[in-house]
């Protein structure tokens, strides 16, 4: 796995212009904390009392990305504004704020194909595929662009809201960091730690990150959060006297827990860790949960569905008889867990499956899985060579270097609804299968083309879009397919009314005006 050449035009120095927003920087006693949550909701928040808000991580380690504006590259040759990808969480927050996903929020994104190595996308663009050591040694390059990143965000806001990752206090990672301490710094920017107390050991998070800053790096924490509070408070008051008594960094704050987080897209895979339970209410969705599942939050419109209940098939465990509809989803290594599928003997329960009558449905990897063949010559996603699919479409699938990141609003002719999505794959798939589309797209504009396919019979389906079950009325149209009814679900605002819900908690939790003049 060679290390990728940096491209010739990103920034060596920093674009430092005039600097109009304030920025305050949110770092964890740990990875899973609740940052990324805190940001939207605060995003939100101060979007509502009528700031130009918006978000920054400087890296993403994450396989559920979005699509997002590069304003700074030359128009398309259609004249459109080229397109990139950012983690989904900063797509999120950008919602949040009320603005269109831009790049330069998310400069650096980690999208781990194997245990030791990830593909790295700069500033939107595919950079190519790194072995963590070496990314190790090669991020200390990218700093230029991550404040060049930061700094063009703050022209355009007047708040800046600044996402660690990970912990803070990971001082062996200082001399290279571009994410935690080393940007506080090179950015001046101060900091708040955040604690989730649902995990335990919150006491000595805070303390111990204390004691293993420099002294530096301590004075420019401004305080200390604590998250995902249950319970009464005053039992914990005497902690955090004690927290500042060894830190010197007051306590901003609480934060209660919020029943309502998982009406948001989550941002990494422990929100897949739910067992199955063959509990069989309504239609029965099964998702085997492969090693490298990326855009899972695909998911997350038919999960919010009264009468469906989506299981995520654990790793060791079958696929149940009782199944309606297998779902295969995305995958950053599509080859690799097409393996893994083989390796828990889901390959078997699926065809099991299609011969009682069952549906299958694939999305974008997922897709790829199902037809005959699957071929990496160029070794992108791991060893070059090709693994033979599933063979429920009649259709073969090479992985090549170039990246299709299309953003859809269109309308799907065959069946007459909107969809919404997008596409976001290295992957080209040909065959006869394709005269048979899942999708026939129209633009509005006198561009139609048609999208995946579908088997004969009509059971067997995939194609490329993402996001696709986002749109009411095609989600309602698909259900009464596999022979479900749909509720009255509107999702788009379900997400919308979340964010606004978080932004109510955060207000009745913490002092916002006093966490404003801590900006700067």
């Amino acid at each position: 796995m060679p290390v990728p050449p940096l491209p010739s035009d990103l920034p060596t120095v920093p674009a430092l212009g005039p600097r109009r927003a304030r920025a305050l920087m949110i770092q964890g006693t740990s990875s899973d904390v609740g940052k990324s949550m805190l940001v939207a909701g605060l995003c939100r928040a101060y979007t509502r009392r009528g700031l130009a808000v918006r978000p920054f991580k400087a890296q993403n380690m994450s396989n559920n990305a979005a699509i997002a504006q590069d304003s700074d590259a030359p128009p398309g040759p259609d004249g459109s504004v080229v397109k990139g990808e950012i983690g989904r969480a900063q797509a999120l927050q950008a919602r949040a704020c009320g603005v269109v996903p831009s790049i330069h929020m998310n400069p650096v994104l980690l999208k781990p194909q194997t245990e030791i190595g990830s593909q790295v996308v700069l500033r939107g663009r595919v950079l190519g595929n790194c072995p963590a050591r070496e990314y190790h040694l090669m991020r200390r390059s990218l700093m230029p662009a991550v404040l060049d990143s930061f700094y063009r965000l703050t022209t355009e806001a007047d708040l800046v809201l600044v996402e660690g990752a990970g912990s803070g206090a990971e001082v062996y990672l200082r001399s290279t960091d571009i994410t935690n301490m080393r940007l506080a710094e090179s950015a001046d920017l101060p900091v708040i730690f955040l604690s989730d107390i649902d995990r335990g050991g919150t006491m000595g998070a805070i303390v111990g990150s204390h004691a293993l800053l420099s002294a530096p790096d301590r004075e420019r924490v401004v305080g200390y959060l604590i998250n995902k509070f249950r319970g009464d408070w005053s039992i914990f008051e005497p902690a955090c006297a004690t927290i500042t008594q060894h830190t010197g960094w007051p306590c901003l704050g609480m934060l209660r827990w919020f029943p309502e987080a998982d009406r948001l897209p989550a941002e990494d895979s422990l929100a897949l860790e739910r067992p199955v339970d063959g509990g069989g209410r309504g239609l029965v969705i099964s998702v085997p949960r492969l090693l490298r599942t990326a855009n899972f939050d695909d998911l997350d419109p038919l999960s919010a569905e009264p009468g469906v209940e989506l299981r995520w098939v654990q790793p060791g465990q079958p696929i149940l008889a009782d199944t309606d509809v297998v779902i295969l989803p995305g995958s950053k290594a599509t080859r690799t867990d097409l393996a893994y599928l083989r390796e828990n003997g889901w390959d078997i329960d699926i065809q099991a499956h299609v011969r009682r009558g069952g549906r299958v449905v694939g999305l974008c990897a997922g897709y790829q899985m199902l037809g005959r063949v699957l071929r990496d010559p160029d070794g992108l996603e791991g060893p070059a060579g090709e693994t033979p699919g599933l063979g429920l479409l009649d259709l073969e699938t090479t992985i090549g270097r170039e990246k299709t990141l299309i953003d859809m609003d269109v309308t799907d002719t065959l069946s007459g609804c909107r969809v919404t999505g997008y596409e976001m794959h290295m992957g080209r798939t040909q065959g006869p299968g394709l005269a048979r589309p899942w999708l026939r797209l129209d633009d509005g504009q006198g561009l139609v083309r048609d999208e995946g396919a579908v088997s004969a019979d009509g059971r067997v389906m995939g194609g490329y879009v993402h996001g696709v079950f986002c749109a009411d009325a095609f989600r309602s149209h698909w259900l009464g397919l596999v022979g479900a009814r749909a509720s009255a679900l509107d999702y788009e605002h379900r997400v919308e009314a979340a964010l606004d819900a978080l932004a109510d908690h955060i207000e009745a939790s913490l002092d916002l005006d006093a966490l404003l003049a801590l900006a700067r």
